[in-house]
């Protein structure tokens, strides 16, 4: 049995809060690149060479590459022979949040209630999803998720019969209405399957796959190909301008379901796209 103590777990945490609105991953970086070759829009090349350099600002002077730093999401696979000791582990990753969001000035933008709207001042708590995992280890996954592109996700319940052209016209359509305001190119996280809430972590959780990775299940693989290609077909292009590349990647989870059932669930993520990942 390996001991982690929750102090360990706030300084980890603290630090990828930082890193994450700082620092874009090469993943994202590289698929911009490709964008920038494909895209066919003199203004739509425009937006993507000033998204790139926005991304060089943020990490040669180290500050956030959007001025939506996010909600905290913290995703934690903690190997079942760990013992944490300390404080609790919510606890734990609240902190780490706090002195991040703090120490690294990123804006805070969690309020107490949906209703009264007033703001907590910290950014916390964060939404923490926790998964026990075979092993001695354990994973956190942060992301900085931004209120425009979260706003324009959505979750339906279809009936079997609506099938894969169902679940695509979904997709699709959620893509269109979103239109502008989640900042395009986007990344599009599908989850297809499970229940009714466990669809939408699904579709978080597709987000998280490095930018263009495609899913393992040579089907799904399939699936995600025929997406991206419809939703760039929509010509929204980089922030709405127009264009040929509206998304940058699908990215489509799937699970069992219940036989009457097809849950599908679109997240969508900004082109300023901001996991981190650290293994303690």
């Amino acid at each position: 049995m390996r001991q982690i103590n929750t102090e360990e777990i706030t300084d980890t945490v603290e630090k990828i809060c930082i890193d994450a609105n700082y620092n874009l991953g090469d993943d994202l970086i590289t698929s911009l690149r490709n964008a920038l070759d494909k895209e066919e829009s003199p203004l739509g090349k425009e937006v993507i060479k000033q998204l790139l350099e926005n991304a060089e600002i943020g990490k040669n002077e180290q500050v956030p590459v959007c001025q939506d730093t996010g909600y905290a999401v913290v995703f934690v696979e903690i190997g079942q022979n760990v013992m944490i000791e300390g404080q609790s582990l919510q606890e734990a990753i609240n902190e780490g949040v706090r002195r991040g969001y703090k120490n690294g000035y990123l804006r805070k933008s969690i309020v107490r209630s949906p209703l009264d709207r007033v703001n907590t001042g910290d950014n916390t708590p964060a939404a923490i999803h926790t998964d026990i995992v075979p092993g001695d280890k354990l994973k956190i996954t942060f992301i900085a998720k931004g209120g425009g592109c979260e706003n324009m996700s959505r979750t339906a319940m279809l009936t079997p019969a609506q099938g894969r052209d169902g679940v695509i016209n979904f997709v699709v359509e959620t893509v269109k209405i979103a239109g502008a305001n989640p900042c395009p190119p986007i990344i599009v996280g599908v989850g297809l399957g499970g229940t009714f809430e466990y669809a939408s972590l699904l579709s978080k959780k597709a987000i998280l796959r490095s930018v263009g990775i495609h899913n393992k299940d040579i089907n799904i693989a399939h699936l995600e190909d025929e997406l991206l290609e419809k939703i760039n077909k929509l010509g929204i292009g980089p922030q709405g301008f127009g264009g040929r590349i509206t998304a940058l990647a699908v990215h489509v989870e799937t699970y069992p379901c219940h036989i009457a059932s097809l849950p599908v669930a679109v997240n969508i993520e900004c082109h300023s796209h901001r996991p981190k990942s650290v293994v303690i």
